[in-house]
């Protein structure tokens, strides 16, 4: 299954570019696009999981995120006491 592609124009440092041909001769990606779309996702993902670490970080001082959490686990106390000692056997 291919996925659709869209021509992009980057300026990129000089360095960056004489690094990504000094990895492409070494073969380390099919092809040029191939590892700056492959970058471009991790950094991506990253980014990502640092926004939600910032939102858990501010939830985790959140009085009523706190109750909820609470609340939720109140709820479940009994079914997991129980799918614990289902486990247990």
């Amino acid at each position: 299954m291919s996925t659709k592609a869209k021509k992009a124009t980057f300026n990129l440092h000089i360095d960056v570019l004489d690094a990504l041909n000094e990895a492409m001769s070494q073969g380390i990606a099919p092809s040029k696009n191939a590892l700056v779309e492959q970058a471009l996702i991790k950094e991506l993902n990253e980014l990502k999981r640092q926004t939600r670490k910032v939102q858990w970080q501010k939830a985790a001082k959140d009085p009523l995120f706190l109750k909820d959490v609470a609340d939720v686990e109140a709820d479940f106390r009994y079914a997991d006491a129980e799918t614990t000692g289902i486990m247990d056997k």
